[in-house]
């Protein structure tokens, strides 16, 4: 028991050292993800078109 007893305190000492992001990280992480998701899949979608386009001609 004095195991489990240790291993909480631990735990909750190294909780209190966790630096969590202000609102402002968050919000800008947000968007620089919704960002970079857009553009990758606008460029997939061009890639897929341009190939799509030229696999029909061809056949």
């Amino acid at each position: 028991m004095e195991k489990f007893i240790q291993y909480l305190k631990e735990a909750k000492a190294e909780l209190q050292k966790v630096i969590f992001p202000t609102k402002e990280q968050v919000r800008n992480a947000y968007i620089a993800v919704v960002v970079v998701v857009s553009v990758v899949s606008l460029f997939l979608a061009l890639v897929d078109g341009t190939m799509s386009f030229l696999l029909s001609h061809i056949m």
